[in-house]
């Protein structure tokens, strides 16, 4: 911990142990982001982050790095909602995510929600690398607030590479000093939880997902390349889940 705040990694490599599964020769975190391995099935190894601390609060910085080697399988998910919150330290939060996935390599990342409480202030950035034959399923969900009050500033950026070329490079500010009109009905109409799913499947290039609406607030879309995105905003997190859940199991 420094005086503009608390600086964690967690650092996770997954690889092909050659008898059919998965092994995890790095497993390291720090400070606020601890790493637990699960029980696991067939050949995915399955890893829980467990926040260990509050936060992140205003000054931190957390980064988590997850590397899928070639043939592995991963799975990796959070036991609890992360919840940015306001700090001591002046200026924003950061919460950095960094995964990378090599040909014939699948992960799953599948945090559990990411809250805006009032008066926090955090920058999220995801940024996904992909070899041209990987396989991914990313979910990522934010609620604007807790019950009954109004959310912080949240900024968040998404990046997508598959086989070296940019195929999703998005970013979203809500909450207060934010652009004028995140509110309005061309980005959130009104809605306090927002999420999007991104889905890489090599099948995809042969049989590219068709566009479509999912019901009221969601819509799916392809992307270039072997990608498919989805994108959903609800009046509250749970409705939000299953909205994303229902769109997983679609996209197969």
């Amino acid at each position: 911990m420094t005086a503009s705040g608390v600086r964690a990694t967690a650092r996770i490599v997954a690889r092909d142990d050659g008898r059919g599964g998965t092994s995890l020769p790095v497993l390291e975190g720090d400070g606020p982001l601890a790493l637990r391995r699960t029980r696991g099935t067939g050949s995915e190894a399955r890893v829980m982050l467990v926040g260990a601390m509050s936060g992140p609060l205003g000054g931190d910085h957390f980064t988590v790095e997850a590397g899928v080697e070639a043939g592995a399988r991963l799975r990796l998910g959070s036991a609890a909602a992360t919840i940015a919150l306001p700090g001591q330290a002046k200026g924003e939060a950061r919460y950095d995510v960094r995964l990378t996935v090599a040909d014939g390599g699948e992960l799953h990342w599948l945090p559990e929600q990411l809250i805006s409480a009032h008066g926090s202030e955090l920058y999220v950035t995801t940024r996904a690398d992909l070899a041209a034959t990987a396989r991914l399923v990313l979910r990522e969900e934010q609620v604007l607030g807790r019950a009954g009050e109004e959310p912080g500033r949240l900024s968040s950026r998404l990046v997508l590479r598959v086989g070296g070329r940019t195929v999703l490079d998005q970013e979203l500010s809500c909450g207060p000093g934010a652009p004028g009109g995140w509110d309005g009905p061309a980005v959130l109409g009104g809605h306090r939880a927002v999420g999007q799913v991104i889905v890489v499947r090599p099948e995809f290039v042969d049989e590219p997902v068709a566009a479509r609406v999912l019901g009221e607030g969601a819509a799916v879309v392809p992307l270039a390349g072997p990608a498919a995105l989805v994108t959903a905003v609800a009046p509250d997190a749970l409705r939000l889940r299953r909205v994303l859940e229902e769109a997983m199991t679609s996209l197969g």
